[in-house]
């Protein structure tokens, strides 16, 4: 496989960096690397890494190294304290038919690097610095980089908070997740995670909690400090809350976003888009149960059309408790609106605007845009770190009149001279080992079975897909 820089002369430091990943994963999985402090026992790292808190170290008399690198004091206050961390992200993935035969045969697959190093200053509890750098590479694809793919150096986050009371304010470049992820996530999936240049105002009150921002999206570019405003723009704006312990609901959620683009493109072409959505989500459990259901409407103006569009999904999870290590049994189903037909004076389609983006798996082969579909699945915890999962997933258009998307939200193929409903039908496996809080390992497979409607639209070839990850959070 050949590694090669598509921006510049020289041969990036890919294979460097990804010989360091690889050691230091051998180590921490011997149990020879992976830090660990005596005194007290670490919390798990969390999604958005500005949302640890390692002050409770304050109190951790313990002198190890990486007690210090979480938490060490500054100036002449004690609370006064900065944390260091990061990531270390080596990805192999191979396709064979991607996009179901219309893309180039690649015999060899293709790598991922994800790096991500941050610190966090704290000037007391009202005020603090997040400062978050990346440098993410890509080796092996024939296609040029895409956004999500490549980024060599530039700033991830940069943004300051001020608290006072029950109020925070936060100004600068930041991540964003939102609920379940559906429609504002942090795009974990790709190499490259989505980021905002935003102003946000939270306001924490026991179990309510409101947050209301005005963001544009950040385009990440594949040189060196050149990431910037999505041209010629894309804005985001809104208000989401979320109570706990609700009487019934158990947790429930109430939202509204605001977007604008001039690039907007859909099958029913491309343009202006101004989307209103107004949302709802439930979520909780009982007894052995688990639910999450949403729903969502959008309306507003494509070009010189109106936008009427929504999606609705439940997703139920079932823990056999009598069973040995606990398997789930889960099912999830989805409709999705397509545009009810061309050229028309009404656009149906839904936008899932910055959702996750392995929404159907790593894999990504369709986004969350007219459609249906019907998933089961089951986890089987296999030992104290071994987590095993299977799915099988069905898609139908939900509409003839549209095309299917990806997750990026751009067509992949039109809806027009052609009648069949059935996408196709996609199973997946997988196998994760956590040995520890610093280290995941996970392999996995999907095979992607094209139905009538991608017979008729491409090559129509089944997909198989293979990855291999490896992350080491610090």
């Amino acid at each position: 496989m050949e590694t090669q820089c598509h921006y510049c002369d020289t041969d990036p430091p890919f294979s460097t960096m990804g010989k360091v990943l690889l050691l230091l994963l051998l180590l921490c999985a011997s149990g020879g690397f992976c830090p660990k402090t005596a005194a007290q026992q670490l919390p798990a790292f969390k999604g958005l890494r500005y949302e640890e808190d390692y002050s409770f170290l304050q109190h951790d008399s313990t002198d190890h190294w990486y007690k210090n690198l979480k938490y060490s004091r500054f100036g002449k206050k004690q609370n006064h304290f900065r944390s260091l961390g990061g990531e270390l992200r080596w990805q192999y993935q191979f396709y064979k038919n991607e996009e179901w035969g219309d893309l180039p045969p690649d015999n060899d697959g293709f790598l991922y690097l994800r790096n991500l190093v941050h610190a966090d200053f704290h000037f007391g509890k009202q005020s603090r610095l997040f400062v978050q750098m990346k440098s993410n590479f890509m080796a092996g694809r024939p296609q040029p980089p895409r956004q999500i793919d490549e980024n060599q150096l530039d700033l991830h986050q940069f943004f300051s908070d001020f608290s006072l009371g029950k109020w925070r304010a936060r100004l600068g470049r930041q991540e964003f997740l939102f609920g379940a992820q559906r429609i504002v996530a942090v795009r974990e999936g790709p190499n490259n995670r989505q980021t905002f240049d935003a102003a946000r105002l939270t306001r924490q009150s026991g179990r309510f909690r409101a947050d209301a921002f005005l963001a544009r999206a950040v385009t990440d570019r594949p040189g060196i400090f050149d990431d910037g405003i999505v041209p010629p723009g894309a804005s985001l704006w809104g208000l989401y809350t979320a109570t706990n312990q609700v009487r019934f609901l158990n947790n429930a959620e109430l939202y509204y976003l605001g977007f604008y683009t001039e690039n907007a493109v859909f099958d029913d072409g491309r343009g202006r888009e101004r989307r209103h959505s107004i949302g709802a989500r439930i979520w909780g459990e009982r007894g052995a149960w688990q639910y999450d259901g949403e729903a969502l409407y959008q309306f507003g103006n494509f070009q010189d059309k109106k936008i009427r569009a929504y999606t609705a999904s439940l997703h139920l999870r079932y823990t056999l408790t009598s069973v040995k290590n606990r398997p789930v049994l889960a099912v999830k189903t989805e409709i999705i609106s397509g545009d009810r037909t061309h050229d028309d004076e009404a656009l149906h389609t839904f936008n899932p605007l910055f959702p996750r983006g392995a929404y159907f798996g790593l894999a990504a082969l369709i986004g969350p845009a007219n459609l249906m579909d019907f998933h089961p699945s089951i986890e089987w915890p296999l030992g104290q770190n071994w987590l095993f999962g299977i799915d099988y997933d069905l898609f139908w258009r939900h509409s003839l009149h549209d095309g299917i998307y990806g997750p990026n939200v751009r067509p992949i193929y039109s809806g027009r001279n052609t009648s069949a409903y059935h996408i196709g039908n996609q199973l997946g496996v997988n196998l994760a080992w956590e040995p520890n809080r610093h280290l995941t390992i996970q392999a996995e497979a999907t095979w992607f079975e094209a139905g009538a409607y991608l017979r008729e639209v491409s090559a129509g070839k089944d997909v198989l897909f293979t990855a291999i990850t490896a992350q080491w959070k610090y």
